[in-house]
């Protein structure tokens, strides 16, 4: 199977990728969850005209001129509304988010108020019609939409969800992605290690990839390299619902690269198989049922980073997020070689230097440094076939915090 190129197998990877089911949660529960459909006003806010200030109801045309001597005839706090009407010459004490009383069409600030005793004010300056007044519907209206299908319930728009007196919202399903590590060598971190083993490294970074759109991640462990090992895991992750089945390693091949036989074996259809990309270049794209399966390369960087590429704008699309990598104009720090026939994803350093970025590509990028990567907040990119390029020349960088 001849190399694909990235844009390509992206294509092939998110086509026909849509949100899944919506579920009706709390309110309480939805923060950064993605909305299911249009979200519309129950009610009117205000729902009444509402003093948006401290101080007096009063008709603006006795206090249109100052000193102007009023009567106090009543009280209106919040959540009680006076229940008579505003005469000539007359005003009602009032608090913020009172209604407003009849008669009465300005508020006058308490700061611009001197009681005089026995239930007499005097007002001080001049206030006008409709001053301090929230009106009825100022916010929204009952029946609005307010926020379109696919918003991120941020805390602006759980609020506002709350005012329209939603205590449930319809949201996407976030998607499930099953991680299954492959290898003889692996174990989990914190075991005591033969001479021939590794720790297992690759699924606590994919599944907090996962996490930061959305996703849900069941981490399913590590299987032998056995086929039956391997089966069993895949079932597993059947049973559980998966939106996505991600392997780890497994996926190249060698002889104890088992995962495309055992995945085919139970129904999955191969959509892709390697990747002209550096590093990365084994990378397995399939779908078993409405499964879709993933076969991340088992080298920690490669992994991480098609995780990036490829695993983390799908799981996104399937949660019904918009999802945009971080692309940005750079100049290099240091010289860079040509490049092959494979797009390059080259860790870098980047810093801002008199307003410009500039990225420093590391001198070594094998693909299981993994410290190397977690220093790197960058990822320059080089085309297939890029000639030789200067320090000081121009260079696309993938931002990676």
């Amino acid at each position: 199977m001849a190399l694909l190129p990235v844009t390509e197998a992206l294509e092939r990877l998110l086509e026909d990728a849509a949100p899944s089911q919506a579920e009706s949660i709390t309110l309480m529960d939805a923060a950064d969850r993605v909305l299911a459909e249009p979200l519309m006003a129950l009610r009117t806010q205000p729902p009444f005209n509402a003093s948006a200030m401290d101080g007096y109801a009063a008709r603006a045309v006795d206090v249109a001129s100052v000193p102007a001597r009023l009567s106090v005839i009543g009280m209106a706090p919040a959540g009680r509304g006076f229940a008579g009407t505003v005469g000539p010459a007359q005003a009602v004490r009032i608090f913020t988010g009172a209604p407003l009383p009849a008669g009465a069409d300005t508020i006058v600030i308490q700061e611009n108020v001197r009681d005089l005793g026995g239930s007499s004010i005097e007002v001080t300056a001049s206030t006008v019609e409709g001053r301090n007044i929230r009106r009825l519907g100022l916010d929204f209206s009952n029946g609005e939409v307010l926020l379109e299908k696919g918003r991120l319930l941020d805390p602006a728009a759980l609020s506002l969800a709350a005012s329209a007196n939603h205590p449930r919202v319809s949201v996407v399903k976030r998607p499930l992605v099953a991680i299954i590590a492959t290898g003889d060598e692996l174990l989990p971190p914190g075991s005591d290690l033969g001479p021939d083993q590794i720790i297992s490294s690759n699924a606590y970074g994919v599944a907090a990839a996962a996490r930061s759109v959305g996703a849900r991640a069941l981490d399913l462990g590590i299987a032998p390299d056995r086929k039956e090992a391997i089966a069993a895991l895949v079932k597993k992750a059947v049973g559980a619902g998966a939106d996505v089945i991600v392997t780890l390693g497994g996926a190249s091949v060698g002889d104890h690269d088992l995962v495309h036989d055992v995945l085919t074996g139970e129904g999955m259809t191969l959509d892709f198989w390697k990747i002209a990309m550096r590093p990365g270049k084994p990378l397995m794209f399939g779908r078993l049922g409405d499964i879709r399966c993933v076969g991340l390369p088992g080298n920690p960087v490669a992994s991480l980073v098609c995780t990036q590429l490829f695993l983390k704008p799908l799981l996104a699309r399937l949660g019904g997020r918009a999802y945009r990598q971080d692309m940005r104009e750079a100049r290099l720090g240091a010289a860079m070689p040509a490049n092959d026939l494979r797009q390059d994803y080259v860790r870098a350093v980047v810093k801002e230097e008199a307003g410009v970025l500039e990225a420093t590509p590391f001198g070594i990028q094998d693909s299981s440094m993994l410290r190397m990567l977690a220093d790197a907040n960058g990822l320059i990119v080089r085309e297939p076939f890029a000639p030789p390029a200067a320090t000081g020349a121009a260079c696309s960088v993938l931002m990676l915090r």
